[in-house]
């Protein structure tokens, strides 16, 4: 196997915000209205459910306003680092997915951004070795975003 060593220019990872809910009509729009009010932008989104809780996944412009959001209100959750990789279109899918399988870097779960800056789309992956997913995927060219990328 290749072994590529390549310093990490990611200084701030994304971060990902794993909400804690019960499993109730309305409770999905009540938190992303939440957010809508202090003008947090909500860039993705996940949504894991079983029959009586919920937990959403979601990765916003300011983690800060967030979080301090989050706790004023009493709302259970928890932070995590996720991998964003920039794609292109639905062919970059493959070849991030491939450069990783090449590697054998486990991917936990994947998910896609709603919308991004510049027009352009994104991966967010839980990931087993973040560091050296980032170091291949920088390697092989495939753009590994930080928070400072998808900040407005």
């Amino acid at each position: 196997m290749e072994q590529i060593s390549v310093e990490s220019t990611t200084p701030d990872p994304v971060c990902q915000f794993s909400i804690f809910t019960e499993n109730k009509v309305g409770r999905l729009a009540d938190l992303t209205r939440l957010f809508g009010q202090r003008e947090i932008h909500i860039l993705a989104l996940n949504t894991l459910d079983t029959t009586d809780s919920a937990i959403l996944r979601v990765i916003v412009d300011d983690p800060d306003r967030a979080r301090e959001l989050l706790r004023e209100n009493g709302v259970s959750f928890s932070e995590s680092q996720v991998l964003a990789v920039e794609i292109a279109g639905e062919h970059d899918v493959e070849r991030v997915l491939t450069t990783l399988l090449q590697t054998e870097v486990n991917i936990d779960y994947i998910y896609s951004f709603i919308s991004r800056p510049m027009g352009r789309s994104a991966l967010a992956m839980s990931i087993e070795d973040m560091d050296i997913a980032m170091d291949i995927l920088g390697a092989r060219n495939h753009k590994v975003l930080s928070q400072r990328d998808i900040s407005r």
